[in-house]
């Protein structure tokens, strides 16, 4: 071939997509057979272990056949690149493939060291006799550095009866170990997932580096647009995060089985988290209880325009122990609650153990009737809050509302509490608006300018039956719509999710 033809030929090479090279893998449980190609729908593979076994390729994709059935294990151990990433999806109508691990693995889906991997519109189940560590999905970086842009969405995980004694273990769980190479996870993004009737927890993490002596966080991690229910222990609970995003999920049953400390959606050893237009609701039991938490070892968390109703517990839990050591654990400061509103939440709104430069502001508080509760709680964990602010406030109060430090408590996570602030230092509450009964009322050294009651005539919200995953899209979007102008409604000012208002 002339040289002019051949350079002409590279050149049209070089100019095509850069997927052009990608392979499509169908998977059929039903009609394939593990003698094809896998490479078209009338010739498509049949088992996981064909699957599992195969060296994909970057731009590749994997699609299992809507409405089919595997026992066993998905494994992911193949990446993609940045231009050219690995997805592992569903082809044909109906509903998604599903992944059913009958309790013989600890993970229906496991991804293991792979980054550029997109997973997509699976269903999985983990149910099999007694308690042991099981999963619906499992992600793991194990000492092997960074990984990124891992990609999770339009998953309906349920029926995993893991054990109640580990937290990490339910319905996907993303675990870091850098005890040989530091390791973390950057872009990876949990949307769109639907998790029901799993143990322990619905969303969380487990990290070797959540310890300040050995610090290497995941960033870029978001959480958004997740609906989790009935779950033994937490809602959602990110661990070893920086810059963590976990926007509009909503947490309906937590704390079902555990019978230990579970909350709704909080983060644990983390820095500068951001928790946005979350809803939880229904936190059994006052031992924690709260739909929300700012929790051990986290810095500069913000919790801003969030809904918590109807939790045992209360709504907000600002906590970590004072005698901690700084080179391991430096405590709980900066949290900053704005913006939220508690509906009918139990026992105690407000409960604030040995965290430092805590800021709550412009929150409303809606106190139901015949109800008796907390509205502030500071407690003793080997240590007692300092400089702590209470800032422009609503407490609509139609029950009773009482303030104070504890003097004594029970096994069942309820506290007796006694007038003041005990040994707590710099506690300030300034332009609060007090309706209602309160009994020892803090004083406030400023005239109210808080938000005003609202009435709630769309309440409540849109509904969601998780035995129907086909309409969760729809919900979704009328969800985030009503939440929005509930949010308009009470603070006056437009919800923009991508921008945080002005402090």
């Amino acid at each position: 071939m002339p040289l002019c033809k051949i350079k002409l030929l590279l050149f049209a090479l070089a100019a095509l997509p850069l997927n052009i090279f990608a392979v499509s893998y169908y998977v059929d449980a039903l009609r394939g057979s593990d003698a094809n190609s896998g490479k078209s729908p009338e010739k498509a593979w049949e088992s996981l272990d064909k699957v599992n076994s195969a060296p994909f390729a970057p731009g590749d994709r994997v699609l299992f056949r809507a409405g089919n059935v595997w026992r066993g294990q998905l494994r992911v151990t193949c990446s993609g690149n940045a231009q050219k990433p690995l997805l592992f999806g569903a082809y044909g109508k109906g509903p998604r493939p599903r992944i059913d691990a009958a309790g013989g693995y600890q993970d229906a889906l496991l991804v293991r060291n792979a980054q550029f991997v997109e997973l997509r519109d699976f269903e999985l189940t983990n149910h099999g006799d007694g308690q042991a560590t099981r999963r619906g999905l499992h992600l793991v970086a194990d000492n092997i550095g960074t990984l990124k842009r891992v990609t999770v969405s339009g998953l309906y995980i349920h029926d995993v009866n893991g054990t109640e004694k580990e937290t990490d273990n339910g319905g996907i769980i993303f675990e870091t170990h850098g005890d040989l190479v530091p390791s973390n996870f950057d872009g990876l993004q949990i949307t769109r997932n639907i998790i029901w009737k799993v143990d322990r927890t619905g969303i969380t993490s487990r990290s070797y580096h959540w310890k300040r002596t050995h610090w290497f966080p995941s960033v870029n991690v978001v959480i958004s647009d997740n609906w989790v229910g009935d779950v033994g222990g937490d809602g959602i609970v990110p661990w070893a995060t920086d810059g963590a995003l976990i926007e509009h999920n909503i947490v309906q049953g937590a704390n079902e089985r555990a019978g230990c400390a579970n909350a709704g959606i909080w983060p644990w050893s983390t820095d500068n988290s951001t928790f946005r237009l979350n809803e939880a609701s229904g936190v059994k039991t006052t031992k924690d209880g709260e739909g929300f938490d700012s929790d051990y070892n986290s810095r500069n968390t913000c919790f801003e325009y969030n809904l918590s109703h109807d939790n045992d517990g209360g709504f907000m839990l600002v906590c970590s122990p004072g005698d901690r050591k700084r080179e391991e654990n430096v405590g709980n400061i900066g949290t900053i609650v704005r913006y939220n509103i508690s509906k009918d939440d139990h026992a105690r709104t407000f409960h604030v153990s040995a965290a430092e430069n805590t800021l709550v502001c412009s929150n409303a508080i809606y106190v139901e009737k015949g109800a008796d509760l907390q509205l502030v709680l500071l407690s003793n964990w080997s240590g007692w809050a300092q400089d702590l602010q209470f800032a422009n406030n609503l407490f609509h109060v139609e029950g009773t509302a009482a303030y104070g430090h504890e003097i004594g408590g029970s096994d069942d996570g309820s506290y007796i509490i006694g007038p003041g602030w005990g040994p707590a230092k710099g506690v300030r509450f300034s332009g609060n608006r007090y309706d209602g009964e309160h009994r020892n009322k803090p004083e406030d050294d400023s005239r109210p300018c808080s938000p005003a009651p609202i009435g709630f005539d769309d309440w409540p919200g849109p509904q969601f039956d998780p035995s129907h995953p086909e309409q969760f899209d729809s919900y979704l979007k009328k969800h985030r719509t009503w939440m929005q102008k509930l949010m308009k409604r009470q603070f006056k000012h437009d919800v923009n999710c991508g921008r945080k208002p002005q402090d």
